[in-house]
């Protein structure tokens, strides 16, 4: 394959990256495989254009592309056409086997025998390259020719690996790391005046927030939670609340999330105990220019969707946190996410037409309790709420491999009442079962699952776990839907802020955000028909103009109370300099968008 290019150029970059920064280049080193010439260039010998054509017929191969692509935006470059990413190429080939030296350019030369750079000594010059300059004359020889045995192990790794590549929907996969590059570059629009002021208080806002929520619950002495109370709270609500096998009550995360969906009341109490045990406010990557940008870390999960920093990534922390997202003067953001996208996936690839219908309708959740006649045939999502929550858990369940048990202490409901449900969605959607139970077989037979792309996961000895493999068709394939959309997305010019599971938050000018939203339902539904061989998926969209911030709803009420707080003059919570506003600023408001 590696012959069918006219060149192929090995390439690496050593940069400087500052949390929420755009990446300060030092230095390029690149080889050119077939001919052997080789450039290793100062930045200050960088023009305007590379230095090798970017054409189709030229290759461009580097490991963990969308830092040297990052590179190219940085200073100006028009993006190759054609890309191999090795990072991406080696976990696809050991995805879910062990790596006792990790997925790195050592772990991998490691992986196949070959000869690398000592630990200690990469880590010496990746400090340097950190540090940035000025650097002397024999620092900028140390860092060229510490960039340059990185180019020389990738033609290394590029000779063992090139026979065991799929090449088509290897250039596909190096496509999206463009598109990652774009989106790191691009970064979500912070309220950085909100965000210094949270920072610079948090232990006075922490204590107050605590006495506010509580108020209403009166589960804490103190800053500390009790369990106890918290029982007499689920007692007089009436709310029937998961326990462990102890009998103790269940007070993991992922508890209190799915509860707070069942229950809306518990959702501020849910966010209060996920902001005072896992927030970390320092953390959060943001810019001098007031955008939060973060390494994403594609292709690191089993099922290859992104793994950035929850700490780090503005989607990661609690909910509340997404208020910080502000689009500045004369800008709007929109949130345009899949509906239902893990359902429909489901129901295209078993060819459950039961399921499909259900889709159809606009709300599987319903549908599937009204094909299960657990509900009335005129049912609403506002006449049968709960019904058509326990259907939408068991629904996910399914698709998790959840048994009978786990579903009821989701549910807050005895074992008999999960055994139930399971058993309604069976009858009701048979062709899903078989499906489902086929591919766990097969992968089980084969020791590899895989997507309609080629991603795939390795199954060793031993480590089978007939759930895992059951939901990897699902959320995998919707990773690559997810892929597909950010790669037509950002191809097209759109500013993509953020990739988010099933979700795409982007950006344009107030008056022309509406045309962007169409032209990423556009992309997005164009990825799914891609992926699912013709079925389409429905968009939903949320446009947040200037002065107006975008919101998670699971995150509003935990909000106000912050804001309160800030607001709240007996407090004396300092209040910074808000920036200056340009003359003559339109005042907008949120707008919401039709689904398509």
């Amino acid at each position: 394959m590696l012959d069918t290019f006219r060149e192929v150029w090995l390439c690496d970059f050593e940069f400087q990256a500052d949390p929420g920064e755009r990446p300060k280049v030092h230095c390029l080193v690149a080889h050119e495989l077939l001919s052997g010439k080789r450039l290793r260039l100062w930045v200050d010998e960088l023009g305007r254009n590379p230095p090798f054509s970017t054409g189709s017929d030229v290759l461009f191969v580097a490991y963990f592309a969308s830092a040297e692509l990052g590179c190219y935006l940085s200073l100006g470059w028009e993006m190759p056409q054609r890309l191999l990413d090795l990072f991406v190429e080696f976990r696809c080939l050991t995805n879910g086997l062990p790596l006792p030296s990790g997925n790195g350019l050592i772990g991998a030369l490691v992986h196949f025998g070959l000869d690398s750079i000592a630990a200690a000594t990469k880590t010496e010059m990746r400090d340097l390259a950190i540090r940035g300059g000025p650097f002397s004359d024999i620092e900028k020889l140390a860092l060229l020719d510490y960039c340059e045995t990185d180019v020389v192990a990738l033609a290394q790794l590029i000779r063992v690996m090139a026979d065991k590549i799929d090449w088509p929907r290897a250039v596909l996969r190096g496509r999206y790391m463009a598109a990652v590059a774009k989106m790191e570059h691009t970064g979500t629009p912070i309220d950085t005046d909100i965000l210094g002021r949270l920072r610079s208080n948090w232990g006075k806002i922490k204590s107050e927030l605590i006495s506010r929520v509580d108020s209403k619950f009166g589960v804490f002495e103190g800053q500390t939670f009790k369990r106890d109370l918290f029982a007499k709270w689920l007692a007089e609500n009436k709310i029937p609340w998961p326990r462990l096998p102890s009998g103790q009550l269940a007070l993991d995360s992922d508890t209190f999330r799915s509860m707070s969906k069942m229950y809306p009341q518990v959702a501020p109490l849910h966010e209060l105990r996920h902001t005072l045990g896992e927030l970390r406010l320092e953390s959060l990557s943001v810019g001098a220019d007031g955008r939060n940008r973060t390494l994403l870390s594609p292709f690191s999960s089993r099922t290859g969707r992104n793994q950035p920093s929850n700490s780090k990534f503005i989607f990661g922390p609690s909910c509340w946190m997404r208020g910080l997202i502000k689009p500045t003067w004369g800008r709007a953001v929109a949130y345009v996410d899949w509906s239902q996208q893990e359902f429909a996936i489901a129901a295209k690839l078993s060819g459950d037409l039961a399921m499909m219908e259900a889709y159809s309708s606009g709300d599987p959740y319903l549908a599937f309790a009204k094909q299960a006649g657990a509900v009335p045939s005129d049912a609403s999502k506002q006449s049968h709420p709960h019904q058509r929550e326990q259907f939408k858990v068991c629904s996910l369940a399914v698709q998790y491999g959840m048994g009978e048990d786990s579903l009821a202490a989701k549910l807050g409901k005895p074992s008999v009442y999960g055994r139930e449900l399971l058993r309604a969605h069976k009858e009701t959607y048979p062709d899903f079962w078989s499906w489902s139970q086929s591919a766990v077989d097969q992968a089980m037979l084969n020791n590899r699952v895989w997507t309609v792309f080629g991603w795939e996961l390795h199954i060793g000895a031993g480590e089978t776990n007939p759930r895992s493999l059951a939901n990897f068709p699902v959320q995998a394939n919707g990773a690559e839907m997810l892929r597909l959309a950010c790669c037509l997305a950002t191809e097209i010019g759109i500013r993509v802020c953020a990739p988010v599971h099933d979700a795409l938050l982007v950006e344009g000018a107030a008056d022309e955000i509406r045309d962007v939203v169409v032209a990423t339902q556009d992309a997005m539904r164009e990825a799914g028909r891609i992926v699912l061989s013709g079925f389409e998926l429905r968009t939903d969209a949320e446009i947040v103009a200037w002065p107006n911030r975008y919101m998670d709803p699971r995150g509003r009420a935990l909000w106000d109370e912050l804001t309160g707080i800030l607001e709240d003059e007996t407090l004396a919570v300092p209040r910074r300099v808000p920036p200056a506003r340009l003359p003559g600023c339109p005042l907008r408001t949120d707008h919401p968008v039709q689904s398509y």
